[in-house]
């Protein structure tokens, strides 16, 4: 159906587009089940270039998702949608819903058209906060992908630091254990180089000297 296709370019492509039977239903005004898996959020790397795309639709701080679920009360809130009108929104939808499947398009539209004017609700501001909805929705989403994009790119560039920090500490560790095997190395050559005078005099009389010298100490076998 020539119409189903069309909507999602209606609203600067921020209408779900789906395909097949569902496509055709959404196009007369049903309401098809979209599978979350199956619509991919905007990417991290383009979520600041889609921000810039859209018109700010927000007049207030969007609310959190904690968990990832969202309080589209407080969503539409923040983009100045008021009670009112949702609550026109949500009872439209309900109407809808309680149609019978295979109702025909036109006479869904008729059904949906004259139960609202007989509630006094004009055609033009359904579809108003239907498309102010859907705006603020697709503002949600970028809204959170601009975020998770700065929490990435925040936390890729703390980890890189500390990568290169713990590098830089492994390779001092590293240096210095290898002084300290140089050292060790050297210490013990000299120690042998100065034996060797020891040595010459004789291990009885060395010791003699070590025991009367307050100076020395007498040396201790290893635990």
């Amino acid at each position: 159906m020539s119409e189903g296709k069309g909507w999602g370019k209606t609203v600067l492509g921020w209408f779900v587009v789906q395909d097949g039977a569902n496509q055709e239903s959404a196009g007369d005004f049903g309401s098809p089940t979209v599978d979350a898996a199956a619509v991919e959020p905007p990417t991290v790397a383009h979520a600041d270039s889609a921000l810039a795309e859209m018109p700010q639709v927000f007049e207030k701080d969007v609310p959190a998702a904690p968990g990832g679920v969202v309080d589209f009360d407080a969503v539409f809130d923040a983009a100045g949608i008021g009670m009112a009108d949702r609550e026109r929104i949500g009872k439209s939808v309900e109407l809808l819903k309680s149609l019978p499947a295979g109702t025909d398009p036109t006479v869904k539209r008729q059904i949906v058209g004259a139960s609202l004017k007989a509630f006094g609700v004009e055609i033009d501001k359904i579809i108003e906060t239907g498309v102010e909805q859907i705006q603020a929705l697709e503002g949600y989403i970028r809204n959170g992908a601009s975020e998770t994009a700065k929490m990435s790119e925040e936390s890729e560039t703390l980890v890189r630091d500390y990568e290169q920090k713990i590098a830089e500490i492994r390779a001092l560790i590293h240096r210095k254990v290898e002084e300290q095997q140089s050292v060790i190395k050297h210490c013990n050559d000299k120690k042998l180089e100065v034996q060797q005078i020891l040595e010459f005099f004789g291990q009885e009389t060395v010791a003699k000297v070590v025991r009367e010298s307050p100076r020395l100490h007498e040396p201790q076998p290893k635990q």
